[in-house]
């Protein structure tokens, strides 16, 4: 060790993957770890899941007018038919979205500010960071059937996201922390 320096409790500084640069610090000092680290950690991993399961089931139900009534029996649809299934997407596609939300989430925490008010402030990139691996997938996706699906859905897409942000916000925060 050199002298002088202080090391993070991460002890990844001066090899720090959020900031390489010796001399300036490090963004895990302190013990904060990414939020893919924060949300698929073993222990919380499965109640993390469990709360995002129940994060859409209450966004579904929030849904109103004719749009709403689409949303409610595509869900309730899937649901039915393939028992888990939403577990299991919510499971495959947590690491990813952790991934996506990472930079904001370390961007309310290097301002010092609840990361529930920092997300909610900030829908649209939060949006569009989830969007963005939703997309890629679908543009991967072999089946006509789910990309033409995908594709019919994508008009809301982001005003729905947008929607769930304050709740995804709260999520983040209870466990990100």
């Amino acid at each position: 060790m050199t002298r002088g320096v202080k090391w993070p409790a991460c002890g990844k500084w001066p090899v720090c993957r959020r900031n390489p640069t010796v001399g300036l610090g490090c963004a895990n000092a302190g013990g904060m770890s990414s939020l893919l680290e924060a949300l698929t950690d073993e222990a919380k991993k499965k109640d993390v899941v469990k709360d995002c399961c129940e994060l859409i089931d209450a966004e579904v139900k929030d849904k109103g007018g004719i749009s709403g009534l689409a949303i409610k029996a595509g869900y309730g649809t899937v649901k039915g038919i393939k028992p888990g299934f939403i577990e299991k997407a919510v499971e495959d596609l947590l690491p990813e979205f952790a991934k996506a939300l990472d930079p904001i989430y370390t961007d309310a925490k290097s301002q010092n500010k609840p990361v529930a008010d920092f997300f909610s402030s900030n829908t649209s990139r939060v949006a569009d960071a989830l969007l963005a691996i939703t997309d890629a997938k679908a543009a991967r996706a072999k089946s006509g059937v789910a990309k033409s699906a995908y594709d019919k859905l994508r008009g809301s897409a982001k005003k729905n996201v947008e929607q769930a942000v304050p709740r995804l916000g709260k999520l983040i925060e209870k466990y990100g922390n």
